[in-house]
């Protein structure tokens, strides 16, 4: 599981591996360390539906970009619903459903949705898409 959520390598540099006592919380790790390490210790459970909330609010580029690959990787083996602000979380899902007031606009490929609706459209202008 350390590998498919690409903390391996972050494991394997930790003084005791495994072992290592991270702290209270979690409190030694990034913000994106414990986001990956909560994903991997859900996914240990088998889930058949993975629902994350604002996965990539708050870490660096770098864990950004693990958790997207995270996530990704999480569809192999259940659906994952996912809520986000950021476009560069869900560019790559295989259906999008912008809401606005609580209400669903429309539902899609994200390079389907800019030309019919207009919500989507200025997100993408205002968002950068993210780079795989």
């Amino acid at each position: 599981m350390l590998r498919k959520t690409l903390l391996d390598g972050f494991v394997a540099g930790l003084p005791d591996g495994l072992d290592t006592t991270i702290g209270s919380r979690g409190l030694a790790l990034s913000g994106g360390e414990r986001q990956r390490l909560a994903i991997a210790r859900a996914l240990l459970r088998l889930p058949q539906v993975l629902l994350l909330d604002e996965v990539t609010a708050h870490p660096d580029g770098l864990s950004g970009t693990a958790l997207r690959k995270t996530v990704e990787q999480a569809t192999e083996n259940c659906a994952v619903l996912l809520i986000a602000h950021r476009l560069s979380t869900v560019t790559s899902a295989d259906q999008l459903i912008p809401f606005e007031g609580g209400r669903v606009r429309d539902h899609g490929l994200h390079q389907d949705l800019p030309a019919r609706n207009d919500l989507y459209r200025d997100l993408t202008a205002t968002q950068p898409a993210a780079s795989h």
